[in-house]
């Protein structure tokens, strides 16, 4: 399975981004708006970085809880790791797992194609086994004698 069945699982997703400069509270509440962990960082419609729930968290921790002065920017990753729609779902497992990150930004080209979440791999790899599943017991049941 490939990256890019993950997100036509997925369904529809607006990718949601926010401006660097933007404030850190800004980028808590579109997270909880929106139900997701993480945002997309573009300056005029280019990816400079990346924010997660966690990165937020350490942040907070590391400044006392102060925030009113905090900007996305600081606390982003700008060098996020990315997966292209080719990838598959084995190495992006792999590569989550090993980085310990629950989010990957999905590029087609230069362009950013989606995100998914450790969650979205995990359906996606169910579905599969799932099929699987149903191919093997379909098999099993014909089996000639």
């Amino acid at each position: 399975m490939f990256i890019r069945e993950v997100l036509g699982i997925k369904g529809d997703f607006a990718n949601l981004a926010i401006e660097p400069d933007a404030p850190i509270t800004l980028a808590v509440k579109r997270m909880l708006e929106n139900d997701v962990g993480s945002l997309l960082v573009m300056r005029d419609g280019v990816l400079v970085g990346f924010i997660s729930e966690r990165a937020i968290l350490r942040g907070l921790s590391a400044h006392d809880f102060a925030h009113d002065e905090i900007r996305v920017s600081e606390w982003m990753e700008k060098e996020p790791v990315v997966v292209t729609l080719d990838d598959s779902v084995d190495y992006a497992r792999d590569v989550m797992t090993k980085s310990h990150i629950s989010h990957l930004i999905v590029l087609d080209g230069n362009q950013v194609a989606g995100v998914i979440s450790f969650h979205d791999v995990a359906r996606a790899c169910l579905k599969e086994a799932r099929f699987e599943n149903t191919l093997l017991k379909r098999y099993i049941k014909n089996w000639p004698e």
